[in-house]
């Protein structure tokens, strides 16, 4: 059984774990989805690749890739955005 651990100072309203949804903007390019489910893999040992949705923008120039996984802490949410956040093709992610 996971240990729940409380919210330390600055980590806003989580208690760890917690299934946290993400959603990634990008380009759209044909390598977007795996480029984001690879980044996510990278932080979360555990990932389901079956909650991951793609959306395609209205307008067709974004794909918006939706996941969904268990957050263990802030940290390691906080290094999922950077990386995130630093890759060329991810316009956002929230």
């Amino acid at each position: 059984m996971s240990e729940v651990h409380p919210p330390a100072a600055g980590d806003g309203p989580f208690v760890f774990p917690t299934v946290y949804p993400l959603k990634v903007a990008g380009r759209n390019a044909v390598s977007l989805e795996a480029t984001v489910v690879d980044i996510v893999r990278r932080h979360v040992a555990d990932f389901d690749a079956t909650t991951v949705t793609v959306r395609e923008s209205r307008g067709g120039k974004y794909l918006a890739v939706s996941v969904s996984f268990t957050a263990h802490s802030r940290a390691q949410l906080d290094a999922l955005y950077r990386e995130l956040t630093a890759h060329p093709d991810i316009v956002w992610a929230l």
